[in-house]
């Protein structure tokens, strides 16, 4: 798998997943805050299985020596 998640996308995809998961888990949302979890796994994998298969990529171009 390659990193196809950049810097800021990582940090917006654990914040708000962290914010479903204990809305959820407090019951202020419903079952649907659950999904806070895959924006969890994506943000710490940095690996977006819809980004990949649309050919997406949020990462910063890599600079050459």
């Amino acid at each position: 798998m390659k990193t196809n998640v950049g810097v800021i996308d990582r940090s917006v995809r654990i914040t708000v997943g962290l914010v479903l998961v204990a809305l959820a888990g407090t019951g202020t949302v419903g079952a649907w805050g659950w999904l806070g979890v895959l924006l969890l796994a994506t943000g710490v994998t940095g690996w977006c299985p819809p980004y990949a298969m649309m050919g997406w990529n949020t990462c910063a171009p890599k600079k050459e020596a």
